[in-house]
C-alpha cells in the first residue's frame, strides 16, 4: 500500500534497536480516514474468506481491527493482556513475550466469543518477532475456529515473525513490507505488486 508507505517515510520516526514510531497516525493518534482506507485495503484482500470476526490484541490493534470488521458487517474481539474484575476465568489464554515492552504477559479472551464455526482474521498494527500473532493463533486454535489469515499494517521483513509464520502455512498481507531501517532514521520497503 503506498499511501501507508509514504506515510510512514513522512511521519514514522527509526529509534535505536529497530524500533519504529508510527504514533502520529497509528497507535498513539489515530488519523481516522487514512484508518478507513486501511480497513478498505484488508476488506479487499480477504473478502472471498466468509470473515465472522475479526480478532486482534488490546491496544495498538484495535483502532484497525474496528475498521476492517466494519468492512465485513461482523464484530471484532480483542485478547486482553490483564486479567480484570470483569473478565471471567472461562478464557482461552496464550502466553506472549513482547519485544517492545521487554515482558511477558498472558492475552485472554473470554470463550463465549470464539469458537469452532468462526472463520477468524487477525488484524495487527505490526508484525516483528511474530509473539503476538502466534498468541493470537494460539487463541484461536483452542477456541477450535477457523484462522482465515492475518493482516498487518507494518511488517519488519529483517525480523523474523513473519517468515516464521508463513512457513505454517498461513496466509498473512502486510500492507508496507520494511526491508531495512537504519539508526539514521533511512526505511526501505520490500517492492510489493500493486
Amino acid at each position: 500500500m503506498k499511501s501507508l508507505e509514504e506515510k510512514i517515510l513522512q511521519d514514522g520516526k527509526v529509534f535505536p534497536g529497530g524500533v519504529l514510531k508510527v504514533g502520529s497516525f497509528l497507535n498513539h493518534q489515530i488519523d481516522v480516514p487514512f484508518m478507513i482506507e486501511i480497513g478498505k485495503e484488508f476488506y479487499r484482500l480477504f473478502k472471498d474468506e466468509q470473515i465472522t470476526k475479526v480478532l486482534t490484541i488490546e491496544t495498538s490493534g484495535i483502532a484497525i481491527a474496528v475498521v476492517c470488521a466494519e468492512q465485513f458487517h461482523v464484530p471484532v474481539v480483542f485478547a486482553k493482556k490483564h486479567q480484570t474484575k470483569n473478565l471471567t476465568n472461562d478464557c482461552y489464554v496464550a502466553h506472549i513475550h513482547s519485544y517492545t515492552h521487554g515482558n511477558d504477559y498472558e492475552a485472554r479472551v473470554e470463550k463465549q466469543f470464539l469458537n469452532e464455526h468462526d472463520r477468524v482474521l487477525v488484524i495487527d498494527d505490526f508484525l516483528a518477532n511474530g509473539a503476538a500473532l502466534e498468541g493470537l493463533m494460539e487463541i484461536i486454535r483452542q477456541s477450535g475456529a477457523h484462522l482465515a489469515g492475518c493482516g498487518i499494517a507494518i511488517e519488519k521483513v529483517f525480523q523474523e515473525g513473519g517468515k516464521r509464520i508463513r512457513e505454517k502455512g498461513v496466509r498473512v498481507e502486510s500492507l508496507a513490507m520494511i526491508s531495512e531501517m537504519t539508526d539514521d532514521g533511512k526505511i526501505t520497503f520490500v517492492e510489493q505488486d500493486a
